[in-house]
């Protein structure tokens, strides 16, 4: 039964509840029933899938429309890190050499100010320290140093970020566009 509920709350923020034009209830479902870990100022976009609970998110950060989050495993996602749309971060996969299909879980880290171009991909395991870059349609297979910009299928470095990033993310649109108030 336990099972069933959990299932069904999940079921009810990926399918009715993210596609609500109102941050406030989007973030008080996403911390108050599924037990998510929201900073200060987060923006968590319409359209985002999530799994499971193990996720947090720092301050000021933004997860635009379309992202999946897999917290199945534990996901923590710095301050001030930008996630454009549509990406996978994934904590769970299979073995591909396993006869059984086995489960091949990592946690995933991403660092502060971190960057993620539209449709990168995340897989377990992976670290994306401070300050890195992952390029639009990216698969980082592979942990990212501080400050590096990667990509490319698998990624790799591509070039460095400036160090001493101090913005603070504010990036709140109206329903599901890119329109925000002046």
């Amino acid at each position: 039964m336990k099972a069933f509920l959990a299932a069904a709350a999940f079921y009810l923020y990926n399918s009715f509840i993210s596609h609500v034009p109102l941050y406030w209830l989007r973030h008080a479902y996403l911390a108050r029933v599924l037990g998510l870990r929201l900073g200060r100022g987060v923006a968590v976009h319409m359209g985002c899938f999530i799994a499971g609970r193990h996720i947090s998110i720092g301050d000021h950060s933004v997860i635009n429309r379309g992202t999946y989050l897999d917290g199945r495993q534990p996901l923590r996602i710095g301050s001030n890190v930008s996630i454009s749309p549509e990406c996978y971060i994934l904590t769970l996969d299979h073995r591909v050499d396993s006869p059984d299909f086995a489960a091949e879980p990592g946690p995933v880290v991403i660092g502060d100010y971190a960057w993620l171009g539209a449709r990168a991909m995340i897989l377990p395991g992976v670290e994306l320290s401070e300050g890195a870059v992952v390029g639009a349609g990216a698969v980082v297979t592979k942990s990212v140093a501080p400050y590096a910009i990667v990509a490319g299928v698998p990624a790799k470095p591509i070039g460095e970020r400036p160090r001493g990033l101090r913005y603070t993310l504010k990036y709140f649109p109206l329903f599901n566009s890119d329109v925000t108030l002046p």
